[in-house]
């Protein structure tokens, strides 16, 4: 039995959040939800390697950003898919090789789009969405 994908999705909008973990959820992949930096690296200690794809909003209550939970993931999860999500054009800070920014606001089609890329094997090529 195969395993379904797992995407490690941080969001402090809690309705983004549920919305994202909902959209996965249908896609047939498991979705970890949580609200912060500091919950984020504290899963990713917790279960190293487990996690597929990063979905991690940039700008995060706290002390620990989405820069530092990516370089984090890519850290144990080296060519492993991440992609950034902003509200602010992208910042200057270099993000991990390989990775999608997704400017917020975004459309419900495109992030629909991004979870199908999600779900999909590993060998298909991974595109921008918005």
């Amino acid at each position: 039995m195969d395993r379904k994908p797992v995407v490690l999705v941080v969001e402090d909008n809690y309705i983004l959040l549920d919305l994202l973990s909902t959209l996965c959820e249908r896609q047939g992949i498991t979705a970890t939800a949580v609200s912060s930096g500091e919950d984020a690296m504290a899963f990713l200690r917790g279960n190293p390697g487990e996690v597929d794809w990063l979905f991690t909003d940039i700008n995060l209550p706290g002390l620990i950003d989405g820069w530092v939970v990516a370089e984090a993931y890519r850290a144990l999860n080296p060519g492993r898919p991440v992609i950034y999500t902003s509200a602010s054009r992208l910042p200057e800070r270099s993000a991990v090789a390989g990775s999608v920014f997704l400017r917020k606001p975004f459309r419900v089609n495109d992030l629909v789009e991004l979870v199908r890329m999600m779900a999909a094997p590993p060998r298909r090529a991974l595109r921008a969405a918005g």
